[in-house]
């Protein structure tokens, strides 16, 4: 993607879109910053293959139509800007088309399978980088009706809809969406906690992508074959996979572990109880994943010697494997102390 120089200055204007919408001062404005934002990814996304446009036809559709909506509750605002129901119908239409844009429950419908026709280094795009503008435009008004409604949703909807997905890139937009759960829930309580997720939940997102894109695997079946030859990476792969999932004590823990001490400061248990849950099923079907890697297909002969990984290939996932595995302690620290 980045031998190309059209797509260099489109991934460049990508990213100013998004500087735009967060650093505005008025609504329109942040509609504007997300409209460039847009009309950027689209030539990123359509890569010359009938899935590919099939997807940035369906992200342009559904993005037009949360911008549309966005930009008419802004106009219903300035309308009636002394009437308080109608500042709530805003705030409603508002968070409503933001949720849309950043496929959380229940506007996820457009989410799986658009992220099925996109290339990997697409698809950590619109995981990673592509939530950063909506999410931080909720947080500035923040309705809490419907946020609580699209958390307790989103977590359902994530964990149970990559139970029985055998794409790779299904399972990681359900499990973003279980992640968004997190992230709103974070949101919430405290803006620094949801930024931590973030800043997180993207690294761990980055690792796994690196290592997909690396193999050019995108179903269940091809870790069988590619893994075979190597336990080196398929401990690697598991134990990012774990820290995705958010088990103690990898790095991917200690975001779900600061969540939580908010609820239950703020006794929040009952939201806490169906967040923990969901979680343990996303974290089932990760374990699937690493059982069916480790334990079936297995072999190992002699005279095979000959890695198929580069050593700057394997340098690179070891060292965002060590960060898995050791950054919770590091990250611990440093949270606590400051």
């Amino acid at each position: 993607m980045f031998n190309n120089s059209s797509k260099m200055l489109f991934f460049v204007i990508l990213m100013m879109g998004s500087l735009i919408s967060i650093s505005a001062n008025t609504w329109l404005s942040a509609w504007m910053g997300l409209e460039i934002n847009l009309l950027s990814f689209m030539p990123l996304m359509s890569d010359n293959k009938l899935m590919s446009t099939e997807s940035s036809l369906k992200y342009f559709l559904v993005q037009a139509l949360a911008s549309s909506v966005l930009l008419f509750s802004v106009i219903l605002y300035m309308m009636n800007v002394k009437n308080n129901n109608s500042m709530n119908y805003m705030y409603m239409l508002v968070t409503a088309s933001l949720l849309l844009k950043s496929g959380s429950a229940p506007f996820h419908f457009w989410f799986p399978s658009v992220m099925e026709g996109l290339t990997w280094l697409n698809a950590l795009i619109l995981l990673t980088w592509q939530k950063v503008a909506p999410l931080m435009l909720i947080s500035y008004i923040l309705y809490k009706p419907l946020i609580i409604i699209s958390i307790i949703l989103s977590s359902i909807i994530g964990a149970m809809g990559g139970l029985n997905q055998t794409s790779l890139r299904k399972l990681m937009a359900y499990s973003s969406i279980n992640h968004l759960s997190w992230m709103l829930t974070a949101m919430n309580n405290s803006n620094l906690v949801w930024m931590i997720y973030f800043i997180i939940y993207s690294f761990m997102n980055f690792t796994m992508i690196y290592l997909f894109n690396m193999f050019k695997i995108s179903y269940i079946n091809q870790l069988f074959i590619y893994f075979m030859k190597s336990k080196n990476m398929k401990i690697f792969f598991m134990l990012n996979l774990m820290s995705l999932g958010g088990l103690p004590p990898f790095l991917g823990f200690l975001p779900k572990l600061i969540v939580i001490q908010t609820l239950c400061m703020n006794k929040q248990f009952i939201l806490l109880t169906i967040m923990i849950f969901m979680s343990l099923i996303t974290l089932y079907y990760y374990l699937r994943l690493c059982y069916s890697t480790f334990m079936l297909n297995y072999f190992e002969i002699n005279w095979i010697n000959k890695s198929i990984f580069t050593s700057n290939m394997m340098m690179t996932f070891f060292m965002l494997t060590f960060l898995s595995m050791f950054g919770f302690f590091i990250a611990t620290s440093l949270y606590f102390n400051f």
